[in-house]
């Protein structure tokens, strides 16, 4: 079976730091493109950080940048959202998605993935919630 599994959310404190793994089984994650999406009760789902394997450079949204890192550990098949420096507002849960597509642009993927997602394989997602 197909699937990729979020794990490392949690509760941490204002100016914390947090690191949430995906990891698949059933493909390589290396030959997808890599997207962290998350998700409050009411919004919508957003990107925070992506990198697509076309473009291979990261992007993040403007709101984590310089906060939040992805890195990818190809021996254990999964890839990671490193997070410090974790504020109330980045409280959401967390999804990994991993796309086939071909996406030129880091960015795009971030932006449009939620919308535009059948290629795609979304993790369940785990809770970050940053509180004191």
């Amino acid at each position: 079976q197909l699937q990729v599994v979020e794990s490392g959310g949690g509760l941490v404190q204002p100016g914390g730091s947090l690191r949430v793994s995906c990891t698949a089984s059933g493909f390589t994650l290396d030959d997808y493109s890599i997207g962290w999406f998350r998700q409050v009760p009411g919004k919508q789902r957003v990107g925070v950080g992506c990198i697509s394997i076309t473009d291979g450079s990261a992007y993040f949204a403007d709101s984590v940048k310089g906060r939040f890192t992805l890195s990818r550990d190809n021996a254990k098949n999964a890839v990671y959202l490193e997070m410090d420096d974790l504020k109330p507002e980045d409280t959401a849960v967390y999804y990994c998605a991993a796309d086939a597509a071909t996406w030129y642009r880091s960015k795009a993927m971030c932006v449009m993935l939620p919308a535009a997602s059948e290629s795609a394989y979304w993790g369940q997602g785990t809770q970050v919630t940053v509180s004191s």
